[in-house]
């Protein structure tokens, strides 16, 4: 418990650093718009296409683990929408549930990454790899989708599509992909400067992290932001190893597939949210509580996951 520990430490003390150049106003308030979009419409992406690239997928059963991986993700998409009716008869809106759902579901590929090569080195990257390269595209779809008809914006396949192909995260993780499939060789200097956009993207990432959190949600979380927190710092990790598990996986994969689930939600939902109509601060919200909780929470679960797993 105490290496997993130590080594989550360095990942949250880059999110308290981000959490201090906010609130101490000695970078211009400027700065953290411009790195927020900078980061979801460049570094991220990036990151995603150099992993994706460049991960030798033959080297473990990535096919298993990414049919385990779709299908915890398909488990927490039924759980969730399942539970909008009860919801909006208790006056949910559907801007509000489509933030319930985007912090249930999507999961910090900055932490996860970050986290799996402390732990682990390249086995923990490459099967964090097998699992963007498996959920990253169809849980953006999804998640688009929700946005799309839960906001109250427009619910015309045009919208939808254009929201799909104009999406930075799933251009990234697909050109990554095809690139891998097709055994494409890029440009070496070009592949140099991607690469030297994905290593900056990781600290970066963690700092924007904690610049976007709002620590006084943290200290009085709505009802709405602890059921999130349930579902997606508890709920689907066990879900993750129960599949894992039953799927004959055992040790550090199965220790992988559950920090996959474990980490908190993704900030650049928060970013989706602003533009499509959802409910921004209770994304804020949750996102900011999950994070803080996870850093007792993920050492445990894969403390356990790590039990079961015979790791």
């Amino acid at each position: 418990m105490l290496i997993i520990f130590e080594s989550i430490l360095p990942i949250f003390l880059l999110v308290i650093l981000g959490v201090v150049l906010k609130r101490t106003r000695l970078i211009n308030e400027s700065f953290w718009s411009g790195l927020e979009q900078f980061g979801y419409f460049v570094l991220f992406p990036a990151l995603l296409f150099e992993t994706l690239s460049t991960t030798n997928f033959s080297s473990m059963n990535s096919g298993g683990i990414g049919l385990v991986s779709l299908m915890a993700v398909c488990v927490m998409t039924a759980l969730v929408l399942a539970i909008w009716p009860l919801l909006r008869r208790q006056g949910m809106a559907g801007p509000t549930y489509t933030s319930v759902f985007q912090t249930s579901t999507r999961w910090n590929g900055f932490m996860a990454l970050a986290i799996a090569e402390k732990l682990t080195g390249e086995t923990g990257l490459a099967v964090i790899a097998i699992i963007m390269a498996s959920i990253i595209v169809p849980l953006n779809l999804i998640n688009v989708g929700v946005l799309v008809w839960f906001s109250g914006e427009s619910r015309g396949l045009k919208t939808f599509v254009v929201r799909i192909i104009t999406n930075p995260i799933i251009i990234g993780a697909a050109l990554g992909v095809g690139v891998n499939l097709a055994g494409v060789t890029v440009y070496a200097p070009v592949m140099t400067a991607v690469d030297l956009i994905a290593s900056a993207s990781l600290g970066l990432g963690l700092v924007t992290v904690g610049a976007g959190l709002r620590i006084a949600d943290a200290l009085k979380p709505q009802a709405s932001v602890l059921l999130t927190l349930g579902f997606k710092l508890l709920v689907f990790p066990t879900v993750a190893v129960a599949l894992a598990l039953a799927f004959g996986f055992s040790g550090d994969i199965v220790v992988m597939i559950a920090l996959g689930a474990a980490v908190p939600t993704a900030m650049n939902g928060y970013v989706l949210a602003k533009q499509m109509g959802g409910d921004a601060d209770l994304y804020a919200a949750a996102a900011t509580v999950q994070t803080v909780a996870a850093f007792f929470t993920i050492p445990v679960v894969l403390y356990f996951a790590g039990q079961v797993a015979g790791g």
